[in-house]
């Protein structure tokens, strides 16, 4: 059967299960749009800017096993895009990207909304397309929805050109995909496994160190028998949270720059180090000389070769999806003569270094402490919400006190840390799971990066409850021009704010504003029991509040800052 281009793509979306595609439309993107028009199974969400398409596709891929689609037209629709590209490509988060391009015979001659959408996208993608004939296109999507998926997965760009979208052949969506450039490595080096095993089992202070790609890989049942299994100390990082149970007392909290006292030491001080989907990155090791200095045997799991003894020199490394080695690991284990050293001295010195308490902070009676709030949030929530954050001070109380017990229920930004992110990610976690409770964390300064999307939420029906800690500042940036520029406060006080509540009555949701510590886990009440509207809640927060513990950027892991006594 003969149909147009626009036709063929649709079709493939609905072979590779797509429910739901992000999107704004434009000129060249017009026959896609319309052949969404004349069919059902692929719902088109209509967001208020592009990049909160992508953001939202990115966070309906994390929060799921489902693969986000977002669909951009050229020229501007394209690099409004950019930044939640990035952001997926960071976090090697699995989506598709269908970007429209003006027509074949205009490339490179400056047409109207046209831009170079393979170049521009190259540095952050894992892999892009240009379709230049209706015959290769759906080859094209399979090959993408197959590279976004497999391996270190990432988002893929297709761009196609508006001729190529009215163009027709004959549709055949192929069966399976075959690359000879392209073949990811699943299992591991067996001796490699074996020589991992004996090495932990010979650790007299070993510590679990796991990342991101335990939740990307599914692998969180697998890494809790092998924690359990060893009874080691276990930290996740911030993409990592919640692959091992925050509530297991082998749990150590988060690593790095505003990680617990007893991740960090436990960290630098360990013999053997054990790394799972984890890149070492300087945001968790500090400085790499620092984290250097103290001699231990390290093991590295990763799919990517590329991110091994990328920033420090790995002993035994194991290329490999994370699910399958920690299985063969775990038969190992049961294989092995000799049983694991006796650590009671290794967890004495951790559970002392618990004992700092370095997340303890002081309640008010007048003004609302954030903390407090993420910790309410917690309780109303009985610690099962999705919880999506934008970027700043709030993130990290978020990271810190929301204690996550199942993986893909934490969505941020973590490697490129794009303020916006929160409200768009959370449309795309209620779209995914449309009964459950989704709570965007956010600030006054990120809020109104992505606020036009309160929008979308009216048109959708998505009720998302966004909690706003507004501290009247930039928040993250304050704390380091209060610590490293002598308090110049340069730009970061926000003195024109709206009336956030006024605003979100204005798109149709409802609006409560908290000024009292008292009235904090009430509203949080008030607002979840409203389980078909959107509530947006303006917590006026402590302004002077700073997130600690902190490790200045240069310095290393045991160089913490528990409080503001210590600077």
């Amino acid at each position: 059967m003969e149909l147009i281009g626009a036709e063929i793509l649709i079709r493939c979306l609905q072979e590779e299960g797509i429910e739901h595609v992000w999107g704004y439309p434009g000129g060249a993107v017009l026959y896609i749009y319309d052949a969404l028009f004349q069919q059902d199974k692929v719902k088109h969400i209509l967001v208020r800017h592009e990049q909160a398409a992508v953001h939202a596709a990115d966070a309906y891929s994390r929060c799921s096993e489902k693969i986000g689609v977002a669909l951009v037209t050229s020229g501007p629709g394209l690099t409004n895009a950019v930044t939640g590209i990035a952001t997926a490509y960071m976090d090697s988060i699995p989506m598709v990207i269908i970007s429209g391009q003006v027509p074949s015979h205009a490339i490179g001659l400056d047409a109207f909304q046209e831009c170079d959408a393979v170049g521009i996208t190259r540095p952050c993608v894992k892999h892009n397309f240009l379709v230049k004939d209706v015959k290769d296109l759906a080859a094209t999507i399979k090959k993408a929805f197959y590279i976004a998926k497999t391996g270190r997965p990432g988002p893929v760009l297709v761009d196609i050109p508006k001729d190529i979208t009215i163009q027709k052949c004959e549709f055949s969506y192929p069966d399976k995909v075959e690359m000879r450039s392209y073949k990811p490595a699943v299992k591991g080096h067996q001796g490699q496994i074996k020589k991992a095993v004996h090495m932990l089992l010979a650790a007299e202070r070993p510590m679990i160190y796991t990342g991101g790609g335990v939740v990307l890989a599914n692998a969180a049942a697998e890494l809790r028998k092998f924690v359990d299994r060893l009874g080691f100390p276990c930290t996740n990082t911030l993409m990592g949270l919640g692959a091992y149970p925050a509530s297991s007392d082998k749990f150590v909290g988060m690593p790095g720059m505003h990680g617990t006292y007893e991740a960090n030491m436990a960290m630098q001080h360990c013999d053997v180090l054990i790394g799972i989907g984890a890149r070492f990155d300087d945001r968790v090791i500090g400085n790499p000389k620092h984290f250097a200095q103290n001699p231990r045997k390290i093991i590295h799991i990763d799919v990517d070769p590329s991110s091994i003894s990328k920033r420090v020199k790995v002993d035994v490394p194991i290329v490999g999806d994370v699910k399958d080695v920690l299985n063969d690991m775990l038969t190992q284990l049961d294989l092995a003569e000799e049983k694991p050293r006796d650590i009671s001295a290794w967890w004495k010195q951790v559970n002392e270094w618990r004992a700092r308490d370095c997340l303890k902070y002081k309640l008010s009676d007048e003004v609302i402490k954030p903390q407090a709030v993420i910790e309410a949030l917690w309780r109303v929530t009985n610690g099962e919400a999705f919880v999506t954050s934008d970027v700043g001070q709030h993130q990290m109380w978020a990271a810190q006190y929301y204690r996550f017990d199942q993986p893909r229920r934490w969505i941020n930004s973590g490697g490129l840390g794009t303020m916006g992110f929160g409200l768009p990610a959370a449309m795309g976690v209620q779209m995914a799971h449309p009964g459950a409770q989704v709570a965007c964390i956010t600030g006054e300064g990120s809020i109104q990066m992505c606020i036009q999307e309160l929008s979308t939420c009216k048109q959708y029906h998505l009720p998302v409850k966004v909690l706003c800690l507004n501290n009247r500042y930039l928040g993250m940036v304050r704390q380091w021009q209060q610590i490293d520029y002598n308090k110049r406060y340069s730009e970061s006080y926000m003195d024109a704010l709206p009336d956030f509540v006024k605003l979100a009555e204005a798109y149709g949701h409802v609006g409560l504003r908290v000024e009292k510590p008292q009235d904090v886990e009430p509203a949080i009440r008030e607002a979840f029991a409203l389980k078909d509207r959107a509530v947006f809640l303006d917590i006026v927060t402590d302004q002077t509040e700073n997130v600690w513990p902190m490790v200045k950027a240069g310095k290393g892991l045991t160089e913490m800052l528990l409080g503001s006594e210590d600077l």
